[in-house]
């Protein structure tokens, strides 16, 4: 698949996220696994996850509503949400459910404890992204990444 012609690849790349970046975060916490023991593998598992998922017009709504929300946030847009407490621990938990929900929609149940650790750890680019685009791109990221491990297991037992 080109790239250039699925619109969210764009709309992230303006935001300055690039497919590679998403893909070098994943593996950051990659293990090898039945089917996909090497990093070349799984990056080219990664990739076409990637691919797949930003094809998605649901994964987009979610994307966006996160760098959305946290503009409006940082432009105390958001009745009750102020500038300290969107930056302290504990301040809120609306980003987690956004990365929650795109991890789930993504992957299932596995995408969610596939956020958990990604969320946990933020590695990668996620460590240097605000509080609601973190936790989008760490959905995506977990989903992305759980459905590869999902994917090549199933195809190791065939």
């Amino acid at each position: 698949m080109c790239y250039e012609n699925v619109p969210l690849v764009n709309y992230l790349r303006e935001k300055g996220i690039k497919i590679d970046d998403l893909i070098a975060t994943a593996l950051e916490l990659f293990s090898p696994h039945p089917g996909v023991e090497t990093r070349e593998k799984a990056s080219e598992l990664l990739r076409e996850g990637f691919m797949e998922a930003l094809s998605d017009v649901n994964v987009s709504c979610l994307i966006v509503a996160g760098f959305l929300l946290e503009a409006a946030a940082e432009n105390g847009k958001v009745p009750g949400l102020t500038s300290i407490r969107l930056r302290s621990p504990g301040g809120i938990v609306a980003d987690e459910l956004l990365g929650i929900n795109i991890a789930t929609y993504i992957a299932g149940a596995r995408g969610l404890f596939e956020f958990v650790r990604f969320d946990q750890i933020k590695p990668g680019i996620l460590k240097n992204l605000g509080p609601f685009v973190n936790d989008a791109i760490g959905g995506l990221i977990a989903g992305v990444s759980s459905n590869m491990y999902t994917c090549a297991s199933k195809q190791n037992l065939i």
